[in-house]
């Protein structure tokens, strides 16, 4: 049984690689297998070797195809549970990934199916085989008598995983050119079925998995979303509704809720912090200041803008606070930005 959870960018694995980097892994595959799927009554202890093992040759067997970040943002764990076992199981855990993954609307750029091989051999003492007979779709007894458990992964174009277990003291060329040519007529028979069930992923993720929106921000504008001590940013998750945030360096914004109204929300005030005032832009604008000389207005950005009374018009006679209250919106057209960063504006119709 294979389940797939969604999660936001921000939920990655960070996994040590074996030069001690931290990698962030998006998408990762979870294998266990219980004693009751072998008809055992232990105690489900914690995961082993074996478990971590079969589970990473699933999970590579289906990283070629997923889908790039940039097309699918989600975070993706999958979890493959043996409810009963007669052969392999981690090649049973990459057929029913692919189908959990399509089924939860994850793009895959093909479908993957895996199967067991397994190898029959008389052979003289030195390890030289003189008989040979190639298994498919090995079984328990199968794998215990046998001299081989050969797994092997891929689509119909190709193979994108393998893992070979042997207890000869080698193979021949020819045989592992038979095993890999007769599992790739197998696996590609058994994705037949799976096709039949789920002949493509569906069109959108369920109903129950978080909305994410995508945006492209300048790099150089991460510092004002996030803000003095996160100020900012906090702001934004706050006022929008509690949606999560996640920044990456070359200015990838991935917004996620549940709620749209709520990454609406966000998209606006962070498009609103990262968009330069330029002149020609309009706005309505709170009156925060009157003056003999003009009105000052606050603008995007945390700016200030003066309209000098010359750009009022003539039936604004002085003094100017008998026609304009502080509080008051106004619509208003930036005319000017000086040097300094100083902004003028006219009053638009």
């Amino acid at each position: 049984m294979s389940t797939v959870t969604l999660g936001s960018p921000g939920d990655y694995l960070i996994v040590e690689d074996m030069e001690n980097n931290d990698v962030n892994q998006r998408y990762f595959h979870h294998y266990n297998f219980p004693p009751f799927s072998v008809g055992d009554a232990k105690a489900i202890r914690g995961t082993g070797r074996r478990e971590i093992g079969h589970g990473r040759l699933a999970e590579k067997a289906l990283e070629p195809m997923l889908p790039s970040k940039e097309v699918f943002p989600y975070t993706i764990r999958v979890v493959s549970d043996c409810l009963g076992s007669g052969g392999s199981t981690s090649m049973g855990s990459v057929c029913g990934s692919t189908l959990s993954l399509m089924d939860a609307g994850v793009p895959l750029k093909k479908p993957v199916a895996g199967i067991a091989m397994g190898l029959i051999t008389d052979h003289e003492e030195d390890g030289t085989i003189t008989r040979h007979m190639v298994l498919n779709d090995l079984m328990a007894t199968e794998d215990f008598m046998g001299d081989m458990d050969f797994k092997v992964a891929g689509t119909k174009e190709g193979v994108t995983a393998i893992q070979l277990d042997t207890k000869l003291k080698g193979l021949t060329m020819d045989i592992i050119h038979e095993t890999i040519t007769r599992a790739c007529e197998g696996y590609k028979e058994i994705m037949d079925f799976m096709l039949q069930t789920l002949p493509a992923p569906r069109a959108t993720v369920g109903k129950y998995a978080p909305k994410i929106h995508v945006m492209k921000i300048n790099p150089l504008k991460i510092k004002e979303v996030i803000g003095k001590g996160g100020d900012v940013i906090n702001n934004i998750i706050e006022v929008s509704g509690g949606v999560k945030i996640d920044l990456e360096d070359d200015g990838m914004c991935f917004i996620t809720h549940q709620d749209q109204s709520s990454i609406d929300k966000a998209v606006e005030m962070i498009t609103e912090i990262v968009t330069d005032l330029e002149v020609g832009q309009t706005f309505d604008a709170k009156i925060t200041r009157v003056e003999e000389y003009g009105i000052f207005v606050a603008l995007p950005k945390k700016k200030m803008g003066l309209c000098h009374v010359s750009q009022l018009g003539q039936k604004y006679t002085p003094p100017l606070s008998n026609h304009f209250k502080i509080g008051d919106m106004m619509k208003v057209t930036i005319s000017g930005i000086d040097n300094d960063g100083k902004v003028s504006v006219k009053k638009t119709a």
